[in-house]
């Protein structure tokens, strides 16, 4: 059951968290997007961040820049070592980051920085400058992403190369207003595969295979790598907001959320019958309710990663956090400093 639209303006984070959440559908969706949420972050171990999506305002307006800087004609390797070459963008005083302060995240975790109102193109390299991480040396870029539920240049996300290493200890610092610390915790990929409709997740090195039921023909699961927004014991779907009447209208438990568009791994009592057989859901991963779904749910935390193979339309970068979905190179064409920095 994954929805292609949502009506919820995100503001960045870690979205639709809480023990029960009412989720709005689009055309075949089985969650989040559209929609009214209760309950708190910490039911979804969110690390306890803000309210307006696990975002954190600044505290105070800085000056704004009178010529932002342009961009390099080559890429960097690393960060100037004398810093800033240009006054801090005024809109780093009311960006928000999706990462709590102290949070563990997993391995996929990119760093997403959202902002009030777009960013002009000809702002973003400065914006780029006055945005730091600090993990070990890792390799990362920032790049410009278009978030499905935001203008053109209200967002930039921070990823590496490769996933976060286990253990990383990353530190963000959004110019001189807010401050982020948060570390990478074990490895756990989960990987769909929709032709033989088995979910094989390698946690820490160690491997279980789950029947599982995708999405229909013609309502297809996203293809593709997707990262834990949130997660919720309970959540609200309505069928009835994409003119599917009472086709999967109720509560489901043990949700897992993926893509702000609405798709979730959660709880679907038709997986006892087709899981590990056939496809049958409106788009969302289904798992067994005899403990299977729930176990999955205990074992992730934002972050980790689910990638979806042998489906068909791969989902968007904005579309949750499909960065890992870009090629390298796609990935520093979207920086305004076009290279990437040793973090």
């Amino acid at each position: 059951m994954n929805a292609q639209r949502s009506t919820v303006r995100r503001r960045n984070g870690l979205i639709g968290s809480g023990a029960a959440t009412l989720v709005a559908l689009a055309l075949a969706g089985c969650s989040a997007g559209g929609g009214a949420g209760s309950g708190s972050n910490a039911a979804a171990g969110l690390g306890g961040a803000p309210q307006a999506g696990a975002g954190s305002s600044a505290s105070s307006a800085p000056a704004a820049s009178a010529s932002p800087s342009a961009a390099p004609s080559t890429p960097s390797a690393s960060p100037s070592p004398t810093g800033p070459t240009v006054p801090e963008p005024a809109v780093l005083a009311d960006a928000q980051i999706n990462v709590g302060e102290g949070q563990t995240v997993g391995v996929g975790m990119p760093v997403s920085v959202t902002f009030a109102h777009p960013v002009p193109a000809s702002q973003r390299a400065a914006v780029e400058q006055w945005l730091t991480v600090q993990a070990g040396g890792v390799t990362g870029a920032w790049s410009w992403i278009k978030d499905r539920n935001l203008l053109d240049g209200e967002r930039v996300d921070f990823r590496p190369q490769s996933y976060w290493k286990p253990g990383t200890e990353v530190t963000v610092h959004l110019g001189s207003q807010t401050v982020r610390h948060f570390t990478v915790g074990r490895s756990l990929i989960a990987t769909v595969d929709v032709r033989t409709h088995q979910m094989t997740v390698v946690n820490a090195g160690r491997t279980t295979r789950i029947p599982i039921t995708a999405g229909q023909p013609g309502l297809d699961t996203w293809n593709g790598v997707m990262v834990v927004l949130d997660k919720a014991q309970k959540v609200l779907m309505d069928s009835r907001t994409v003119g599917l009447g009472d086709a999967y209208l109720g509560y489901y438990y043990w949700a897992v959320h993926i893509t702000t568009s609405g798709t979730y791994v959660h709880q679907n009592p038709r997986a006892d019958t087709y899981g590990g057989k056939e496809n049958v859901t409106h788009g969302c991963v289904g798992l067994a309710d005899d403990g299977t779904a729930k176990s999955f749910y205990n074992e992730v935390i934002p972050g980790d990663v689910v990638k979806v193979i042998h489906s068909k339309d791969t989902v968007a970068a904005g579309n949750g956090y499909g960065d890992w979905n870009l090629s390298w190179t796609q990935w520093l064409a979207g920086s305004a400093l076009k290279g990437a920095t040793g973090a």
